[in-house]
């Protein structure tokens, strides 16, 4: 009778509850996102619109070796001392990074945009279990994004590439070619004449003899710098790709045949970066964060809250409202202690206000608010203080105690 009862009542139990669809949120995995294609398919670039659209962690191997130096962490110092010695980093070290990047806190919030991978090199692992290794991930990748483009394209599009060596920046050859950028600005300028009206000339012969002045010497002095790097001459950018299709290619072929094609997304490489993904953002299936930081300066909380109501409506009829944490800071409450928050450090989350008690609060909260915020939170912190005389066992109790509800002696 009583399990008929339950049945019966969750026909009529509200779909719609507010602290239901928060708690699903806050346990559902974040949307990951990994980027495939040939050398010089623009992956890179592709994987890091893709992260600025979906506010998703971008990760590659150059960006993971250069944050880790820059924090001065142990792999960083590892890193920079090898790159000191004119050494390469190892391959098992670059892989310890990046998944040690995937299993940071932040991209356990907000996922992650994955490029690079897999390796042409198989000195630490082969293809399949690079490939087999990232599938199996705790945070696996949930969208696969394949860039297509035919091997001439690609190698025409690597030859033509050249490098500043002061900054380290990639030109393209329509970018420092003048017989390209004289072409396509005198066709330009003839689809301008045909189409625009007479002001609409004027103020373009303006604007053009404004750069005529420095705009164009600039210009050249920068691309007359710069050089053609080893591995895009031609005949290595062929080598590169025969080396891709020979390696890579049956193994990720047989992943993307299995993978169900509601997260595959085939793009066609032959246009210009931007092209593909303004081309191709409507296909892709993520999850948009409402999250928003803000910081407010008052001293009343109702004044806080008046501010803040108003701040970034959600929708029309919708605004900002008070948690149930109040003006307690959530990263101190996790911790055990109840600290009234700072109205400085405000930040809103799924519509709601949580006010933080000191910057690195703050910072914890934004990389990854879930752990604070998942029930059995808010609790209120118990503190049990055990007395008595010498040898009466107030250890022992502390410790059934501390068992029994979780608690630290």
């Amino acid at each position: 009778m009583a399990l008929q009862e339950e049945k019966q009542a969750q026909p009529f139990t509200d779909i719609f509850d507010e602290d239901e669809a928060e708690k699903s949120f806050l346990l559902s995995k974040p949307t990951c996102f990994i980027v495939f294609g040939k050398p010089g398919t623009g992956k890179k670039t592709l994987a890091r619109k893709l992260a600025q659209r979906w506010n998703c962690i971008f990760i590659e191997a150059s960006e993971v070796i250069q944050m880790t130096i820059q924090q001065g962490t142990q792999y960083g110092l590892q890193c920079q001392e090898l790159l000191c010695q004119g050494q390469n980093i190892p391959e098992e070290l670059v892989t310890e990074m990046i998944l040690q990047k995937i299993e940071s806190p932040e991209v356990a919030h907000f996922g992650y945009v994955l490029t690079g991978f897999p390796s042409l090199s198989e000195r630490y692992m082969t293809v399949p279990q690079q490939i087999e290794k990232i599938m199996n991930l705790k945070l696996k990748p949930d969208v696969l994004i394949n860039i297509k483009c035919p091997d001439y394209e690609l190698c025409q599009r690597m030859s033509g590439q050249r490098q500043n060596p002061d900054s380290g920046e990639i030109y393209q050859r329509s970018q420092w070619d003048p017989k390209v950028t004289d072409k396509r600005k005198k066709e330009k300028d003839q689809d301008e004449e045909e189409d625009e009206e007479e002001d609409e000339e004027q103020e373009e012969e303006e604007g053009e003899e404004d750069e005529s002045a420095e705009g164009p010497r600039k210009k050249l002095e920068s691309f007359n710098q710069l050089v053609q790097r080893p591995e895009d001459f031609l005949e290595n950018a062929e080598k590169r790709i025969e080396i891709y299709k020979d390696i890579v290619l049956p193994p990720l072929e047989q992943l993307l045949a299995d993978q169900d094609c509601r997260y595959l997304i085939e793009v066609d490489g032959s246009q210009q970066p931007d092209h593909v993904f303004e081309s191709n953002k409507k296909a892709y299936v993520a999850s948009d964060k409402n999250y928003t930081c803000c910081y407010c300066y008052f001293n009343k909380q109702d004044e806080l809250f008046r501010a803040l109501s108003s701040y970034k409506l959600i929708a029309p009829r919708y605004r900002w409202r008070r948690s149930r944490w109040g003006q307690v800071c959530p990263v101190a409450l996790k911790e055990g202690d109840i600290v009234m928050g700072n109205p400085e450090f405000a930040v809103s989350f799924l519509g709601k206000m949580y006010i933080l008690s000191s910057q690195e609060a703050l910072k914890k909260f934004t990389l990854n608010p879930r752990p604070y915020l998942l029930p059995p939170m808010p609790v209120p912190p118990c503190k049990v203080f055990v007395f008595g005389p010498p040898f009466s066992g107030r250890t022992t109790i502390c410790n059934v105690i501390a068992h029994n509800y979780k608690g630290e002696v």
